[in-house]
């Protein structure tokens, strides 16, 4: 009798032994839900980057007045693009103890003088023609600075119209997307395309956004 209880026993534990390698061991790891995302990492402070995002938001809704021909908008955002352009942290650029950053910190605060310049300028010109000729400047000066200062908070597309202006002298605009709003309507009708973009967004190993 005691023979045959250790015989079941013995089966038993193998039995026990048996569904556990079956079931836990033969299991793939499945992984269920959508895979995290990592968190984008920035060379810029929160407060510089909130900054600059603040300058940019103001020049987008500027431009969408642009793109309906609507001055109360365009005149609005205008102000309130001038504010957040004296509000960029510049300070933290003048900290900074990379190679070179005294000149990035002289030659975007130029930059940011600049834009104040054309963004007055376009709240004064009283014609449409001259207030897209203000906001073509406008454009440049904020493209060089996020060039500049190595803007990594996002992609910024770069918009052309290739005859905005007389004698084909082409017009540029900022965007946060790369649908074509162009603020410009072209001397043989509305014209717009992608020139280019603006990212400086770390990436992984796959060449996709961190």
């Amino acid at each position: 009798m005691k023979k045959l209880l250790a015989i079941l026993f013995i089966l038993l534990v193998l039995f026990v032994v048996g569904i556990w390698f079956f079931y836990f061991r033969g299991r793939k790891n499945i992984r269920t839900g959508p895979r995290p995302v990592p968190i984008a990492v920035s060379k810029h402070s929160d407060l510089f980057n909130y900054s600059i995002e603040d300058v940019l938001n103001a020049y987008y809704r500027m431009t969408d007045g642009f793109v309906s021909s609507d001055t109360t908008i365009v005149n609005k955002y205008n102000n309130e693009l001038v504010i957040n352009l004296d509000r960029v942290k510049m300070d933290e650029l003048k900290k900074d103890t990379a190679k070179d950053a005294d000149k990035i910190y002289l030659t975007a605060l130029d930059f940011i003088a600049n834009a104040k310049s054309e963004a007055t300028t376009i709240l004064q010109q009283p014609s449409w023609d001259k207030k897209r000729e203000g906001l073509n400047a406008l454009t440049d000066d904020l493209r060089n600075l996020l060039i500049t200062i190595k803007y990594d908070r996002g992609k910024i597309y770069y918009g052309e119209c290739r005859t905005a202006f007389p004698n084909e002298i082409p017009g540029y605009w900022l965007s946060s997307t790369n649908v074509i709003h162009s603020p410009y309507p072209g001397t043989a009708g509305e014209c717009g395309s992608l020139k280019d973009s603006i990212d400086f967004m770390a990436k992984d190993t796959t060449g996709k956004p961190r």
